[in-house]
């Protein structure tokens, strides 16, 4: 499981590799290590648990690149919580049938999205209980999760689940009617651990960049669940395509293993 993985290399050790380097929009450039990237992972197992989450039910993920997302990823996977990752480009109605389908119970974003895409409609859907808003502050009938993080504790005993549960639930594009749910139960991290070493070669100490965006399956296979499992250090930017900025991302923090899509490499 790619959360106990997390833990277990804390303590074999490695606590103090990092495990993150975040590269913001505007120039910010932050490192996360495995120890802090395991109790901010711990923190918002704890969010999920005070608020009555219980395992099995469903988180939906509206967000970009940040921080934020990736330890909610493993915070709730760790609190036994499927996690449903959403492209954040999305508009309102792709964003609504996907979380109706998938019962939402739990969504993450960000302010901006949440105005733009979720308060219009957001009473017509009693089943989502709480909404957690990255950052300082939420809109009424919505949680802070920067001050809710702050306040947890950082560690968290993992939820037991078996090989067949439901950890992360994707959608199809619905180009042909309705999108549909595909379901990933937790022993498939077996296959994310085992693919990331046979076919991206991805070894412990290793500088790796995966292009995609979690809101799709590569970016949450192979962009958080199988380099987590193989202890590389994951270089995540915010920004969007461009060449220039690549380029310097790939000599600066001396990439080794990038994935990336044949669009861009076109491009």
């Amino acid at each position: 499981i790619a959360h106990e993985a997390v833990d277990r290399h804390v303590t074999a050790g490695h606590g103090a590799q990092p495990a993150l380097i975040w590269l913001g929009r505007e120039g910010e450039r932050r490192v996360l290590s495995y120890s802090e990237f395991s109790a901010e992972a711990a923190r918002f197992a704890h969010v999920l648990q005070s608020h009555a989450i219980a395992p099995g039910e469903r988180m939906f993920l509206l967000a970009g690149r940040v921080p934020a997302l990736y330890a909610a990823t493993l915070g709730a996977l760790k609190a036994g919580v499927v996690v449903s990752p959403l492209f954040a480009a999305f508009g309102p109605e792709p964003v609504r049938a996907r979380m109706e389908i998938g019962q939402a119970s739990v969504l993450v974003t960000t302010e901006a999205h949440y105005r733009r895409k979720i308060a219009d409609w957001r009473t017509e859907m009693p089943v989502l209980k709480l909404v957690l808003i990255i950052g300082d502050t939420a809109p009424e009938g919505c949680v802070a999760l920067d001050p809710a993080m702050a306040a947890a504790p950082d560690r968290f005993e993992t939820v037991s689940t078996a090989p067949e549960d439901v950890a992360p639930l994707h959608f199809t594009p619905g180009t042909t009617g309705l999108p549909k749910g595909v379901v990933h139960v937790h022993q498939a991290v077996v296959a994310h651990a085992e693919t990331g070493r046979l076919a991206l070669d991805l070894r412990p100490g290793d500088i790796y960049w995966c292009t995609a965006d979690p809101g799709w399956v590569t970016g949450m296979s192979y962009g958080i669940i199988s380099p987590l499992c193989n202890r590389v250090t994951m270089v995540v930017d915010e920004a969007e395509f461009d060449l220039d900025r690549w380029y310097s991302i790939l000599e600066r923090e001396r990439v080794q293993v990038w994935y990336t899509a044949p669009t861009a490499i076109r491009m």
